[in-house]
């Protein structure tokens, strides 16, 4: 956090007492254009909104020329809200009942089904009309298990398996395939060697209009790896200028990026209300929980949040430190063995990487208020 910026927060803290969000715009800005800027021309960039649902944060990906990937209707209503162009939405989802599916077939957005009953079903609904499949090349590849658990595989619930897909009826009428890795990936070659197998499977489709290879880029862990766009964005283009050389004619690709785009723009800023000094631990007390700010809650062994003090360095030996939240839940710990200096109350604390999956993952389980967002 630069020195505007700090002194952004701190007049914010010095107006609300409560826990708040604090986004710089201008890091969601400049990571939209990372993936714009991908040398392949025929994409389309779709922000997935689970990531960050909230309206300023839509705003800006929106003024940067992004369209919107959701699996539900409540963020649907929201990107329609906003002016993000229907023809132009994706929506993926699981076990999508009839009204759904015609609801987003009336509107013209860009579709993926589930599994082999689905496409049967939108068959049954719509006869004739294009719609596209997401895959599971579990049964090709050596499956990565993410912070989400596994996404590809016989173990996972999301696509339809490759024995599926070869069984597949009329594959001219599937007009688009739709891949999803996990979480939080940095490893390159596990981008190229899954896309390369969803390239080839495009081989069974004579009408295929797009590849749409989801999300899962991560952001910078805790040792400072970070995702090298230049090098994934030369790899994609090579491969989607293979495919749509083998078809022909230009395939779109899609992407759906989310916590790349804004985790590192935030901070959640709370204030210390209790220390407790223990002989080998101190417990620092904040104003808020992790039902407000809840990676740590979800992902309690490796959700990383940089812990930023605002307060001035009053100097004194680090000690060994967790930071709790202001419930009685035993798991309400936003951060666990740390080192950080003596503590005292009213200082203020700031939880790096907190602009994707937490604002937008609030929970009423505790009982808090949503904390307010403020952007720059």
């Amino acid at each position: 956090m630069n020195k505007t910026l700090k002194q952004s927060v701190l007049d914010i803290a010095s107006r609300e007492m409560g826990p708040f969000y604090f986004y710089d715009r201008s890091v969601i800005r400049e990571n939209c254009r990372s993936f714009s800027s991908i040398p392949y021309e025929n994409k389309l960039i779709t922000f997935a909104s689970m990531a960050n649902a909230s309206r300023p944060f839509l705003r800006t990906v929106l003024e940067e020329g992004f369209s919107i990937f959701v699996n539900s209707h409540g963020h649907l209503d929201i990107a329609l809200e906003l002016g993000f162009p229907g023809k132009d939405i994706v929506f993926t989802s699981s076990g999508m009942d009839e009204e759904s599916m015609t609801r987003v077939a009336k509107m013209g957005a860009i579709l993926n089904l589930d599994s082999l009953g689905q496409v049967k079903v939108w068959r049954s609904l719509f006869p004739g009309k294009p719609v596209g499949i997401r895959c599971n090349i579990g049964d090709r590849v050596e499956a990565k298990k993410t912070r989400g658990g596994y996404f590809l595989g016989r173990s996972s619930r999301l696509g339809l398996n490759l024995e599926e897909i070869e069984a597949l009826d009329d594959k001219s009428s599937i007009n688009g395939l739709h891949l999803y890795l996990g979480t939080d990936i940095i490893d390159l070659e596990y981008f190229q060697v899954c896309y390369s197998i969803v390239a080839d499977l495009a081989s069974m489709f004579p009408n295929l209009e797009y590849l749409d290879f989801g999300g899962g880029f991560g952001v910078t862990t805790e040792a400072g790896q970070q995702f090298d766009m230049d090098a994934y964005g030369a790899a994609v283009t090579r491969i989607m200028e293979e495919v749509s050389k083998n078809h022909g004619r230009s395939i779109r690709l899609i992407l759906e990026p989310g916590r790349i785009i804004g985790g590192e723009s935030a901070w959640f800023v709370t204030r210390v209300t209790d220390v407790k000094q223990r002989p080998e631990m101190q417990f620092v007390g904040v104003n808020a929980s992790t039902a407000q700010f809840t990676r740590p809650l979800m992902y309690p062994d490796d959700a990383y949040h940089p812990v930023t003090l605002l307060s001035d360095d009053r100097g004194g030996s680090k000690l060994l430190s967790s930071i709790y939240g202001c419930s009685t839940y035993s798991r309400d710990f936003f951060s666990k063995d740390l080192e950080l200096p003596p503590m005292q109350k009213g200082d203020l604390i700031a939880f790096g990487h907190a602009g994707s999956y937490c604002s937008s993952s609030y929970t009423t389980f505790l009982g808090f208020a949503p904390a307010v967002e403020h952007y720059q």
